[in-house]
């Protein structure tokens, strides 16, 4: 297949799987006030999909070091779809969708970084790094169709609607995988050591760098993801004149399609000037304007979606720069085992930042607390801070 088809194939099956993975975020009030929530239980929720990705990430990427990845993804584009439709008939309050968006994340780990190592291992080596960033950046697309879908569904028909039509998406996802991929060996050696023994790479200090960073662009990124809508609705009540600007679903849909762009493009300027200066830079600007951005609600509407779109991007800058770096100096026959840390890490603090989020609402006084929710931001600029630390500490010497 050739390699744009390819790429292009893939991605639609990745925008596919990941349409009913922000259903519960997009749709967050409704679910807070129909199920009577708090903003940590509401945390909780959001966050547990990222746990479940994060615990089974390893072993799933890790078994594409041995298996072709197809197998893998196929599995879980599977789960997702019965995750998505189990939500829709059986979730009613706290701890059953707890335990579901859990399995939603198994099924995203089984699909997204597989679904990476199913094109790595089929497209040609002078083009794997535009792929791979390419691909990377779809999954903010995936992040943008399922925003637009489940807010336009949700709101017309229902939560349990949306979840359904998630759950069809997901299996058109494995129908077309299915048909298009042939089967194949991954081209490197079987990697021999133990499917979690993670010393090798934890010995290599290029690949360490980037995997400490991703995860502290991974806790800003979903845990602003993850609060956004609510944020925006919260802003918008405290408006004194009506707002001609989109709803709140539709300025996260948009931030996740300037997302898009935004990964691709910081990934291109780190080709040029410098893959690891180029990732201080976009560390610290999204980490400043994380610090200030939350206590701006009161701010008219149209200016605070302006600035939450340019939170986006920001965030969104060092994403396929983090991953292609990682994939770049990966040592061969550990590429599965170095995705499967990389997103081991960085999908561990995608779990831990909703969380945070929501109990730095309570703590602050709740979802309609201006002070609560610059605390929450603030949380989110704070740990991006961090990442330029853990790149320059883990330079190599």
């Amino acid at each position: 297949m050739p390699s744009v088809l390819l790429v292009v194939t893939i991605c639609v099956a990745e925008v596919l799987t990941m349409v009913g993975t922000f259903t519960f975020p997009a749709l967050l009030p409704s679910f807070i006030n129909e199920w009577q929530l708090t903003n940590t239980e509401a945390g909780w929720i959001s966050g547990i999909m990222l746990g479940g990705y994060a615990v089974s990430v390893p072993v799933l990427v890790g078994l594409t070091d041995r298996y072709d990845a197809k197998l893998i993804y196929l599995g879980g584009a599977a789960l997702a779809a019965i995750s998505f439709a189990a939500f829709a008939f059986i979730a009613e309050g706290f701890w059953s969708a707890l335990i579901l968006r859990a399995v939603s994340g198994i099924a995203l780990a089984a699909t997204y970084m597989p679904g990476l190592r199913m094109l790595v291992d089929r497209i040609n080596a002078q083009t794997s790094t535009r792929g791979v960033a390419i691909y990377t950046a779809s999954f903010s697309l995936g992040t943008a169709f399922s925003f637009f879908i489940s807010g336009e569904i949700g709101g017309a028909f229902g939560w349990k609607i949306a979840f359904i039509i998630a759950s069809v998406c997901a299996a058109l996802a494995v129908l077309l995988v299915l048909m298009t991929l042939v089967p194949v060996i991954p081209p490197e050696l079987r990697d021999k050591t133990a499917l979690l023994d993670f010393r090798p790479i934890f010995k290599n200090r290029a690949v360490m760098g980037y995997i400490l960073a991703y995860g502290v662009h991974s806790w800003e990124l979903f845990a602003f993801r993850s609060w956004l809508v609510a944020f925006l609705v919260f802003s918008f009540s405290l408006q004194t004149e009506i707002s001609s600007w989109p709803a709140p679903t539709i300025i996260a849909s948009l931030s996740a399609v300037l997302a898009v762009f935004a990964s691709i493009g910081g990934n291109e300027l780190a080709e040029k000037y410098g893959r690891r200066r180029m990732i201080y830079v976009f560390l610290i600007s999204a980490g400043c304007l994380g610090l200030c951005a939350g206590f701006l609600p009161a701010a008219p509407y149209w200016f605070v979606s302006l600035i939450m779109l340019l939170y986006a991007v920001l965030i969104q800058l060092d994403s396929a720069a983090l991953t292609a770096g990682a994939v770049t100096v990966a040592e061969k026959g550990r590429k599965g085992a170095t995705l499967g840390l990389h997103s081991l890490i960085g999908f561990g603090g995608a779990a831990a930042g909703p969380l945070v989020v929501g109990l730095m609402l309570d703590i602050g006084g709740g979802s309609n607390s201006v002070q609560a929710w610059g605390l929450g931001f603030a949380s989110m600029g704070f740990v991006a801070l961090l990442g330029p630390i853990g790149l320059w500490w883990y330079r190599e010497k």
